[in-house]
Parts: C-alpha cells; structure tokens; sequence
C-alpha cells in the first residue's frame, strides 16, 4: 500500500497540472463575465490573477499627485510584528482560495520602510505559501538596504531571486536628489541607478533580479512616456507598466484632466516608445479596458512582440499552447517542470510543431535568424487603467448584492471588476477584493482602523525615549 501511495504521488505531482491548481483556475473561469471569456484569456487558464497584500504597512514617505491610497495611510506606524502577521493570514487565505503558484505583491504604503528583516521576513511567507513575490517602492533607498534585506547575518544569501516593482515618475514628491521633478528625463539617472543596485547584487552575491518599471501618466507626462521607454529600455528594466491615472484614493492630490487619458491616446505613446506595433489582443489578462499587455524583446534597439494579433497562426499557437501546457509551472522545481513539460508533450506531441513555427515567425519578424540572439533582452509592456473611485463604489453594490448595474458607465466597472486580475485577500470575509475596490471603498475605513491598532508616536512618547 505504502508504494502505491508513493506511485500515486508522483502521478500526480508531475501532471501538466496538478488537481489543487485546477480546481482554483476552473472556479476563476466560471466567476469571469461573458465579455473576457475570450480566445486568448489567461485568466482561469493559465493562472488565477495577480494577487497583493493590503492594509500590512500603509505609511508613505512621499506626497505623490495623485495618491491611490486613503489619507489616513500616513496616520499607521510601520510594524514588522504586525506586517508580518497579517501577510501570513492573507497568504494562507490566497493559497487555499487560488492555489499553488501566483504571482503576489507586497505592497501597502512603502516597502522599505520596513526594516531589511522584516521585509525579507515577509518575503519567505509569501515564497512559504506557493507565491512568487514582487516588492512594491519607490526605489529611494541604497545598496546597504538592498544588501541587508537579501544577504543574513552569516553573509549568504536569503533567495536565489529577487521581484522589485519600482515607480518612479514626476507626479512623486519627495526622492532623494529630485525633490520635484519637472521633467521625466530629470529621473533617467535615478531608474539607471536602481537598476545598478541590483546588477551589484548579482556579481557580488549571485542574486538575480526582475525589475518592473511602474509610471503614473497625466496630461503633462504623456508625451514624455516615449523617451523614457527610448533612453532606460536597455538599463535592466524586464517590464515597463503604465496606470493613466484615476480620481481614486486621496481626494486631496487629485487634479483636472485625467479622463481625458483614453486608453488608446496612452497605448500610442507607448507604442511610439517601442517603435512599432504593440499587438495585444492575442493574449490577454482580465479585461482590455483595464489591462493591455505585449510581450516580447529587444535585439539591440529594435523591439519585437512575441505575438502577432493580426496573424492566425500565431492565434492558434495560443489556443494549442493553453491546451497542452495547463497551468503553471512557477515555484516547481527544475526536475519536476522538466516531467510536467514532457508529460504534456507526450499527451498532445503536436505542439512541438507548432511552437517551431512560431519560433520561425518571430525570427522573421525580428530580422531574420542571422541575429545575435545571446542578446535577446525580454521586457514586456503592459498598461493598467484603474477605476474611478465612484464608479468602482457603486458597481461594487452591485455585486455584493448579486444584481447587474443598468447605467452603462457603471455596468462596464462591474464587467471589469469580475474580470479583475489583481486582487487582495480578506480572509475575515471570505472575499477576494479587486484592487479598484480596495483603494476606492474599502482602503479608507480600514486605515482608520489601522490608526487607532498602530498609532504614530505622540511628541510625548518621542520624549520619553
């Protein structure tokens, strides 16, 4: 019995998908609405959704225009105790509600402020609990720092791997040497040294690194969003995210004219940026009024998408793909990746065929296969439009009462906030909450609960010290 056992451990751990993870994306497709259950979703076929924490350390040290989080975030102290308890909870809820292998954001207020321990202390719960975490700052801080949160006390280090989304862009006040920004070709020095600190990390302790580059887009950066993809593509940077922004979170740093950004005014500008088309209908994350998505590379300055939208075969090859590769492979070891690969294969051998063609395709679309291809640089362009905080308040009643919206702005929020692919966890409540919902409904009540948990030191307990 006790081989059996074992036999029919390993049958099931080296599937092209294990029966947890299935479950989890088979739930998440059945809760889409009609309008992203479409050829292409990676939604409930690949994976489950981005996921974040929430309400683990809101305090900010920069006075951003405009600021997602509530205007109490900076009332909140930071406290490693209870960041760390609360991202424990929150993980545990995520793994049982999605499954095995999502990516997760540790983001909050800024993540540097807490301390290197606490921070690496929160990364291994997020690893421990079958996520892959990226780290949420605004990149103000030093080699020191970065040192310390990924290297322990004996000088060895903490994870083969490091996820840092950085935003940097001139709506924020406060970074070290560009206190206000005019310009963002002012901030190209600041990306290029970010990058640098973890180019040193890696020839000094072996650590890699993904970097995402994070931007708020206004009217008066828009035209600027083309050079900064030209002049910091080549700094390290694997993705470069844009947000048009929103009247979301503190009502006090918003300004005039942000629904004059349409998606398409800003996606062209990102496209200028990367000069050529940026396809993004052939695969797809959640809903397209929310998230826009190309993948591909750089072969020295010239950028060309892995997918072609206007090309059927390369169509097919995503349907073919999602068939014989379900799930994810994330988090598994290599030799347990390399049986699920094969296995897969073996169920559906015809894809072998089909991934060679498409391999032709993209080398004839990236020049030709006389390339120096050991220079393929991946970086993926994404743009996420969030919700206004009004809209997202009254389609959120609607779902919570379990009726469809009538109004069409506020009927289009609802489709996009079931579609959501970015989530927080409140296992209080059993809910998976869109990020819109999070910073426009519930962030507010929930700082101000925190403020009372978490108080700032008063004058007279600084003096006491």
């Amino acid at each position: 019995m006790r081989l059996f056992q074992r036999l029919r451990d390993i049958e099931e751990a080296t599937r092209p998908v294990d029966p947890e993870t299935e479950a989890a994306l088979a739930r998440r497709w059945a809760s889409l609405p009609a309008s992203a259950k479409v050829p292409g979703q990676l939604i409930g076929r690949k994976f489950t959704g981005c996921e974040a924490t929430h309400g683990v350390f809101p305090q900010c040290d920069f006075a951003c225009k405009p600021c997602y989080h509530s205007a109490d975030a900076n009332k909140v102290r930071i406290d490693g105790p209870h960041t760390l308890s609360e991202v424990r909870r929150q993980m545990a809820f995520l793994r049982r509600e999605r499954g095995f292998g999502a990516y997760a954001q540790l983001i909050g207020g800024e993540v540097s402020l807490l301390s290197p321990t606490d921070h690496a202390a929160a990364i291994g719960i997020m690893r421990d609990h079958g996520r892959i975490p990226m780290s949420f700052t605004h990149g103000d801080f030093d080699y020191d720092y970065l040192r310390a949160l990924a290297v322990d006390q004996h000088d060895r280090p903490r994870f083969p791997h490091l996820s840092f989304a950085c935003h940097i862009d001139t709506t924020m006040l406060g970074r070290t040497g560009a206190t206000k920004p005019t310009s963002e070709a002012q901030l190209h020095d600041h990306r290029r040294r970010f990058c640098e600190l973890f180019d040193r990390l890696r020839a000094e302790y072996g650590i890699s690194s993904y970097l995402a580059h994070n931007m708020t887009v206004t009217p008066n950066n828009l035209d600027q969003i083309a050079d900064v993809i030209q002049s910091c593509h080549g700094q390290g940077w694997r993705m470069f995210s844009f947000q048009p922004a929103a009247y979301i979170g503190n009502e006090n740093r918003w300004r005039d004219g942000y629904r004059e950004l349409t998606s398409d005014l800003v996606w062209d500008e990102i496209q200028r940026g990367a000069g050529t088309r940026l396809p993004w209908a052939a695969a797809q994350v959640g809903d397209t009024r929310c998230n826009r998505v190309t993948w591909g590379a750089y072969l020295r300055d010239r950028y060309t998408p892995l997918l072609d939208d206007d090309d059927d075969a390369d169509r097919r090859m995503v349907e073919t793909w999602f068939d014989a590769f379900p799930g994810n492979f994330i988090l598994r070891s290599k030799a347990l990746s390399t049986l699920r690969y094969g296995r897969s294969i073996a169920r559906r051998p015809g894809v072998v065929g089909e991934l060679a063609a498409w391999a032709g395709r993209f080398g004839d679309r990236a020049g030709g296969r006389r390339q120096p291809w050991w220079r393929l640089k991946p970086v993926t362009f994404v743009m996420h439009r969030f919700i206004d905080a009004a809209d997202t308040a009254a389609a959120w009643d609607h779902i919570q009462a379990g009726t469809t919206a009538t109004e069409p702005r506020i009927v289009e929020a609802q489709e996009r906030l079931e579609a959501c692919a970015y989530s927080m966890g409140h296992p209080e409540t059993g809910q998976l909450v869109p990020a819109c919902v999070q910073h426009g409904v519930l962030d507010p009540e929930e700082n101000r609960r925190l403020a009372e948990l978490l108080p700032l030191p008063t004058r007279r307990d600084r003096a006491s010290r």
